[in-house]
């Protein structure tokens, strides 16, 4: 049944890709694989594959990574990626030395795609499950890890109809989960290879917050024209529902500065945006970078043009690449996508010490659960965002130490990383 629904989907794919450049680029980026694995693969090396749904799923992995490299260079690495939101981002990354899309699972792409690169050992991110590579990789022998996986009782592993499926979880060699939870349910199935390591997130938003910007622009925005600081709200990866409830509140209360980097870039979006700024002034960050051009941003910030960054009230991101260090020049953030299909990262907010909003379909992230504890606010509408921002601008303790507590929550959960490279490595007896 699985391999028909396989084939099916290639089908639906292969159609749809006609009418959609997003699909048209995996499906493209799949038939090029195995061309472009024979043209870096190099026979002699130790391959050790990783494997990322997209991005988020990438910047998991990312930490184990980059200690692989670190501490094994006799390991090459092997990046694949399923969604080209993941490969069309990260195509270029330093960290590995093959990146491309993972076939679709089929079992003559399996055994070609494993045959052409004989991983040592293989790292599936999350929530990677494909059933004809995974079977494929425990017949050869080859280790098979489970990082920062989470299990939910909804899945179809732990229904009656799933269990057929569920064999595939006995591929792995062992699972690194986020929670006690998750490694109860795998019990109740008989997985008991299970350690709780947490989430390699964190210690992926702590190395991002190390390697953080400057931005001369950003930092002369977030002053006054008299030399003051002024609050500043940053909202990053914003849809139009997020827009509608902090930009209400900000049209109101004009005390505070308001950067926005909205999650899509397009001018429509930014015009839409610029209209809801009830007559607030507003400077666009490429705007301000071009007229501080040419040479470095920090020594080209003329006089008049710092004098414009500081007089202006609101700052739009229409850029990408820039959001992680923004956030460190906020009092208060908002991370969006909490009334779609689910909120952006709220870890690279809360790591810069600084409560954090965020919308109510948060009930699958779990880090989304810890915050509402630590530093983050859960709003359902504009009336419960307006009762906390008031008490934030009434109460500036208050305020910090939510910030303080968001952060904490953060650091205190770092270190899944060295739980899970220093058992692997044991295990294959190659650790240092």
């Amino acid at each position: 049944m699985y391999n028909l629904v396989i084939y099916l989907y290639l089908l639906g794919v292969a159609v749809y890709s006609c009418f959609n450049e997003k699909v048209r680029k995996m499906w493209r980026g799949e038939r090029d694989a195995f061309r472009l694995l024979r043209e870096k693969v190099d026979p002699k090396a130790r391959y050790v594959w990783f494997h990322a749904a997209s991005l988020g799923e990438f910047e998991q992995g990312r930490p184990l990574m980059e200690r692989l490299r670190k501490e094994h260079p006799e390991y090459k690495i092997l990046l694949t990626f399923f969604s080209p939101s993941g490969y069309e981002v990260r195509k270029n990354y330093e960290g590995a030395d093959i990146i491309c899309y993972l076939p679709l699972d089929t079992i003559t792409n399996a055994r070609r795609f494993l045959r052409t690169i004989r991983p040592e050992m293989a790292f599936f991110i999350k929530y990677e499950f494909w059933y004809n590579y995974l079977h494929i990789l425990k017949h050869r022998g080859v280790p098979v890890y489970s990082v920062s996986s989470i299990f939910r009782a909804d899945q179809v592993f732990f229904k009656w109809y799933g269990r057929q499926y569920g064999r595939v979880l006995h591929c792995f060699t062992h699972f690194f989960v986020q929670n006690e939870f998750s490694k109860e349910l795998l019990a109740k199935i008989g997985i008991t290879n299970v350690s709780v390591t947490g989430d390699t997130r964190f210690d992926r938003v702590l190395q991002i917050k190390e390697a953080a910007k400057q931005l001369p622009i950003v930092e002369q925005f977030v002053q006054n024209g008299d030399g003051t600081s002024p609050k500043v709200f940053v909202a990053g990866s914003s849809w139009p529902p997020d827009e509608e409830i902090f930009i209400r509140y900000f049209n109101q209360h004009r005390d505070w500065k308001l950067i926005v980097a909205p999650h899509v870039i397009g001018e429509d979006h930014l015009q839409q945006i610029e209209r809801m700024l009830e007559g607030r002034k507003v400077v666009r960050y490429t705007q301000a970078q071009a007229q501080a051009e040419p040479g470095p941003i920090s020594q080209s910030l003329n006089l008049s043009i710092s004098q414009s960054l500081k007089s202006s009230e609101v700052l739009i991101i229409d850029c990408f690449g820039l959001l992680s260090s923004i956030y460190h020049y906020g009092d208060v953030a908002y991370v969006g996508g909490g009334f779609g299909v689910g909120i952006h990262n709220l870890l690279e907010a809360a790591v810069w010490d600084v409560p954090v909003f965020f919308g109510p379909n948060n009930e699958k992230f779990q880090e989304a659960q810890g915050l509402k504890q630590n530093g983050g606010f859960e709003i359902g509408s504009y009336e419960d965002f307006e009762r906390q921002m008031d008490r934030f601008s009434a109460d500036a303790s208050n305020l910090a130490e939510q910030g303080r507590q968001a952060g904490l929550f953060v650091k205190s959960r770092a270190g899944a990383t060295q739980k899970i490279f220093s058992e692997v490595f044991s295990a294959t007896g190659n650790s240092r």
